[in-house]
């Protein structure tokens, strides 16, 4: 069975196509993104603004023309942050169901955790330790404390780079205060995850940070180009980070103007101003929780929609 998976972000639209084998296994047929910005002017107004909504429905309706040409026989299609926070989210899938006949599911910041587990479960080795996986997005930000065996505790937090560089809207290079004042912002809305963390009864102990989506994809990437070849991440699901090298790389961004980081080697146009904010977000959570180890998964909450469904007993 050949399952698309689209994964309506709010910066980003992701297309997952691929191929159920026997055994809980799948072939990865098609993979492909394109910037949207849907929160673009109106993500901390829970609105869809014009402009993004129609370049949401466009790049759907060139997903749809992709599945078609791939014959596909199940299509799952999940909206996220901007869309579920939206006054106009009825609009925006009326418009997708008539253009395209693909029915779209508005999934809770919760699932959204959940479906991330599943899909870093599928790309990093887990053990019986706890680690801290951390999906930064758009327009929410989800913390997952899981294992080997399942999840622990999860939360989803309003904490997207795309509603933080929305509201700082930080000088170009940031200023040392501007910087600070992002992560009191961060500190001040983590309470459940240091509540979690800190609690007396608490069993967990975490070492490790697993990075899933975008924001670690640049980091990596960044520093592959930097320190060694981009062909050390081809075709890995996982990548253990050098701490050193991505303190070093987290200073070049942060000095760095948007022309310098536009000419940055593996860091994306579409990356080139939320990236700043990315990285104060993770090196924070690095420092405050003193973290020794940092690793990126490759797979997401797409791959974690495809896992679910592989391990459905009505598949």
């Amino acid at each position: 069975m050949r399952i698309a998976i689209i994964d309506l972000g709010t910066n980003t639209f992701n297309l997952f196509i691929s191929e159920i084998l026997p055994g809980n296994c799948f072939k990865e047929i098609h993979n492909s993104k394109t910037s949207v910005k849907l929160g673009e002017g109106g993500i901390n107004k829970n609105h869809i603004q014009a402009l993004p909504f129609e370049r949401g429905i466009n790049a759907i309706k060139k997903f749809k023309e992709v599945i078609d040409e791939y014959r596909v026989n199940k299509i799952l299609a999940f909206a996220t942050s901007a869309i579920r926070s939206a006054d106009n989210c009825n609009d925006f899938i009326l418009t997708v169901k008539k253009s395209t006949n693909i029915d779209v599911q508005i999934i809770s910041g919760e699932k959204e955790a959940e479906l991330i587990y599943y899909g870093v479960k599928s790309a990093v080795t887990l053990n019986d330790s706890y680690s801290l996986i951390l999906d930064i997005g758009g327009g929410s930000t989800e913390f997952i404390i899981g294992n080997k065996n399942g999840i622990y505790w999860k939360h989803s937090f309003l904490l997207g780079v795309a509603r933080l560089l929305e509201i700082f809207n930080p000088s170009d290079p940031i200023k040392e205060e501007e910087k600070k004042v992002i992560e009191d912002h961060i500190e001040n809305n983590l309470g459940p995850l240091f509540s979690i963390l800190n609690s007396p009864q608490n069993p967990v102990a975490i070492n490790e940070l697993i990075g899933s989506s975008g924001s670690f994809d640049s980091l990596a990437e960044i520093i592959a180009f930097k320190y060694y070849t981009p062909s050390i991440l081809i075709g890995k699901t996982e990548y253990t980070f050098n701490l050193n090298e991505y303190e070093a790389v987290y200073s070049d961004i942060l000095k760095s103007t948007s022309k310098e980081r536009l000419a940055m080697k593996g860091l994306i146009r579409m990356r080139v101003d939320m990236i700043v904010i990315s990285a104060i977000f993770v090196n924070y959570i690095i420092q405050r929780l003193k973290l020794k180890t940092m690793r990126l998964s490759r797979y997401s909450l797409k791959e974690g929609a495809l896992w679910e469904v592989m391990h459905s007993p009505s598949k």
